[in-house]
């Protein structure tokens, strides 16, 4: 069974009808030991992937080589197929927090859904946390996500019509 249905549920959350947004996803309260977790799960599952920096592709190294590059330094980018249709980018901006952004457009259909649904409860799993994903540029609440209690990916987001003075976390 899946997580959500794309018809019922999520179609018009991940809507790109105004431009190829980018979501985007923060697992806060992280480490340089769950940025590595996060390595050996990607290898693990046999996603393909591509860690670069600049525009030189190199092979993937443990997490404290990334997370401990000098001030100044370049920063790299790991890009995570879990379906060759969908990709995952992710930044080192720190160890405190692992981010990453998936395009819209990628994400059109209850098959691609799916994909998106199993990739978030993956690393979420994995980590032990929640995984959310929020409009871009935009942190204020999530609108989807991972949620580590109820074991399962799921609509975080309420209108705000329909908050009534409540957080949007739904």
């Amino acid at each position: 069974m899946a997580d959500l249905l794309w018809d019922d549920q999520v179609a018009w959350l991940l809507d790109p009808a105004g431009g190829d947004c980018l979501p985007d996803v923060y697992i806060a309260d992280t480490t340089a030991a769950d940025w590595q977790a996060l390595f050996d799960l990607v290898v693990e599952r046999g996603w393909a992937f591509e860690y670069a920096v600049g525009d030189t592709v190199l092979p993937l190294p443990r997490a404290e080589a990334v997370l401990s590059r000098p001030v100044g330094a370049e920063c790299p980018y790991l890009r995570v197929w879990p379906d060759p249709g969908v990709c995952a980018i992710f930044r080192f901006l720190g160890e405190e927090e692992i981010d990453f952004d998936l395009a819209l457009r990628e994400l059109q259909g209850q098959e691609r859904l799916d994909v998106l649904c199993g990739f978030l409860a993956a690393i979420g799993r994995r980590l032990g946390k929640p995984v959310p994903m929020y409009f871009e540029g935009d942190t204020r609440a999530p609108f989807l996500g991972y949620d580590l209690e109820a074991d399962r990916v799921r609509v975080l987001w309420t209108p705000p019509e329909e908050r009534d003075g409540r957080p949007a976390l739904g």
